[in-house]
């Protein structure tokens, strides 16, 4: 009886599996579209057109598109039991094994030219910030705004870093986004106790690894969740031709 509800017990399985799979190459592609797409991203806000992270997100968008595509494929061959469609789908789950393997290397290596191209960035978007003949920026600066605001930080390092800015009517004034103040202009004159004085770097690299840990989260699940889902394959085709054979 154990041996005839075997062939149910790995269909069972490999369809369960194979949905886990789903939900993280569904996760993988959501959250690449989002830092992609999202007009309030502050990290693609800074510079939409840099190679490097535009081509980062795409590929994290195409890997999930593809594992999407493979679940689907899986689905048919593990219901109709099409064993071309399930060598198929094997082939394609080490495909996509060795895919997330290089990509995992490649954020890992790139992660600390990601951080200088922010780096960089946010200190060009400091010394132009303000200037009336940059009015295609605007955009640009109330992301910056609200991040000061948001995480109360000024600045990338401190407070100091704005005195580069050449656009105020002084060189005391910062961002009223860096103060406590409520209006709605580029800069204010406010007392350094009403300024916040710790830069914005460690909050912005905060949220870099906070992401950055979610992304290798997604990755690893989707290893273990491939590695299982081969194994599960490989019997259920053993299954199939052994019947076959039977049948003979």
């Amino acid at each position: 009886m154990l041996r005839n509800s075997k062939p149910l017990i790995l269909k069972y399985f490999l369809t369960l599996i194979n949905g886990a799979f789903l939900v993280f190459g569904l996760s993988l592609m959501g959250f690449a579209a989002w830092l992609l797409l999202d007009r309030n991203n502050f990290i693609t806000a800074l510079d939409e057109n840099n190679y490097l992270i535009v081509c980062i997100f795409r590929i994290l968008i195409g890997t999930g598109s593809a594992v999407v595509l493979v679940c689907l494929l899986g689905y048919l061959g593990i219901h109709s039991e099409i064993r071309c469609l399930l060598i198929l789908y094997a082939v394609l789950l080490v495909w996509a094994f060795g895919v997330q393997v290089v990509l995992s290397a490649l954020i890992f290596i790139k992660k600390e030219e990601v951080h200088h191209v922010w780096h960089d960035e946010i200190d060009l978007v400091i010394s132009q910030y303000g200037s009336k003949d940059m009015p295609e920026d605007i955009p640009k600066w109330t992301i910056l705004n609200t991040l000061q605001k948001t995480l109360q930080c000024c600045g990338q390092h401190n407070y100091t870093d704005w005195i580069k800015n050449k656009n105020k009517d002084n060189s005391e004034q910062v961002p009223c986004s860096c103060t406590n103040s409520t209006l709605k202009k580029w800069f204010c004159d406010e007392p350094l106790n009403a300024t916040y004085l710790e830069g914005c770097e460690n909050k912005i690299n905060t949220w870099y690894q906070a992401n950055a840990l979610t992304l290798i989260g997604i990755n690893f699940g989707l290893l273990v969740t491939e590695v299982l889902q081969i194994s599960l394959t490989v019997s259920f085709l053993r299954h199939i031709k052994n019947r076959i054979y039977a049948e003979m």
